[in-house]
């Protein structure tokens, strides 16, 4: 009994450690890898690959309207002050995460944007287990000086990205906050077509533009 027990926290103490760094993460992770395999079907249509806008065509209009590429935190804190960024926070459908090359600001238009994103993926999963989960934000605006840092780790990065005009964010797609305490693979690709579904509806609208990043793990998503 006692050996039993001491293999059990063993192996959580192991898969904790290797766990991602999300909600999943210690016991509830090592539940979902031990007995959370059973999958559901939800029915849901594959709508990532709709998400296909090409940076040349948008990369124009996206820097008309958006705001001057600033060149360090200072400025583009002094461009908030001034009313031309506001500073996004967790919210409904959505949560903002640890942003290492980018900081949390949008233009209005982009702030609108994550808003009615949150708003709509709520209410596409409302009818499901996994209601009340949310989406994470893990890109919004950079600086030329961040882009130094960045171009380090990643040196396909563009020198001329939306994310530089503050009407930009990328959406991952492999990572949720779910509140379903058995997540499957079958739960996290139903979540994930839900939210292209949403994009693409709001594209449709002609409400932004969207790229399915699949070596990024993201949805690059542009104001419009």
């Amino acid at each position: 009994m006692v050996i039993s027990l001491v293999g059990i926290l063993l192996s959580f103490s192991i898969i904790s450690f290797f766990s991602p760094k999300d909600k999943n993460e210690g016991f509830r992770y090592y539940i979902n890898k031990t007995i959370g395999s059973g999958c559901i079907s939800y029915n849901q249509a594959i709508y990532s690959r709709k998400l296909r806008d090409m940076l040349p065509d948008y990369i124009g209009r996206s820097s008309v309207s958006g705001i001057d590429k600033c060149s360090n935190k200072k400025e583009l804190i002094r461009k908030a002050s001034r009313g031309e960024l506001f500073k996004i926070r967790s919210g409904r459908g959505y949560v903002v995460d640890d942003l290492s090359y980018s900081y949390p600001y949008l233009t209005e238009e982009g702030k609108a944007l994550v808003r009615e994103i949150g708003k709509q993926f709520r209410k596409r999963i409302s009818h499901t287990r996994l209601r009340r989960s949310d989406f994470k934000i893990t890109s919004m605006t950079r600086t030329t000086e961040i882009l130094g840092e960045l171009r380090k780790s990643n040196f396909n990065v563009s020198e001329n990205s939306p994310h530089f005009y503050g009407n930009a964010f990328d959406i991952s797609y492999v990572r949720f906050s779910a509140k379903k305490w058995f997540i499957t693979d079958c739960d996290k690709y139903y979540l994930k077509e839900a939210l292209a579904e949403v994009i693409w509806r709001l594209r449709e609208e002609n409400k932004c533009r969207a790229t399915y990043e699949i070596n990024q793990g993201c949805f690059h998503v542009v104001a419009r």
